[in-house]
C-alpha cells in the first residue's frame, strides 16, 4: 500500500497540533508568571533554591539524550507489535510522550520561579523546553518508517 504526500501531511496534522498546544502551554507559563508575579512566589531561601536549581539543570540537560533514546525506542515499538492501532495512532502516541517529556523541563522553570527565582531561570528552562520540542518535533520520515514497517508485517 502506498500513501500519498497529502495523506501523510493530513495524518501529521494531529501531531503538529499536539506540538503547538505544548508550545502554547510554555507561553502560558511565562504569562502566568508575569501576570501573578509576586502573588505566586513563595520566597524560599537562596541556598535551598541554588541546590534545587542545580539539580534541575542537570536533570534538564540529561533529559535530552534520554528523550532521544526513548523516542527511538517508541518509534521502533510502533513499527512492530500485534496491536490493531493504525500507524497514525501509534505515531501520535510517540509525539504525545515526546512533548510531555519536553514540557516537563518548562515546569522546572515554573517551579523555580514559584520558589522565588528570577525570570532568568524561568526563561532558561522554558527555552530548553522549547528547544526539546524543536529537536523532537514530528518527523515525516519517522511516520513513513512506521507505515512501511506495518505494511511489511501484514
Amino acid at each position: 500500500m502506498t500513501i500519498s504526500e497529502q495523506e501523510i501531511q493530513a495524518d501529521l496534522l494531529g501531531a503538529g497540533i499536539i506540538r503547538a498546544v505544548a508550545l502554547m502551554s510554555l507561553v502560558a507559563m511565562v504569562a502566568i508568571c508575569h501576570i501573578y508575579a509576586e502573588q505566586i512566589q513563595l520566597g524560599f531561601e537562596l541556598q535551598e533554591r541554588v541546590v534545587l536549581r542545580t539539580v534541575l539543570y542537570v536533570v534538564a540537560i540529561l533529559s535530552f539524550p534520554v528523550m532521544k533514546f526513548i523516542r527511538h525506542v517508541l518509534v521502533r515499538l510502533s513499527q512492530s507489535g500485534d496491536s490493531d492501532k493504525s500507524a497514525k495512532r501509534r505515531y501520535l502516541s510517540v509525539i504525545i510522550i515526546s512533548m510531555a517529556m519536553a514540557e516537563s523541563i518548562g515546569f522546572y522553570g515554573l517551579l523555580m520561579y514559584v520558589l522565588g527565582d528570577s525570570f532568568n531561570t524561568l526563561y532558561i528552562f522554558i527555552g530548553l523546553s522549547a528547544l526539546a520540542m524543536f529537536l523532537y518535533q514530528p518527523k515525516k520520515e519517522e511516520y513513513i518508517s512506521i507505515i512501511k514497517a506495518l505494511d511489511a508485517g501484514k
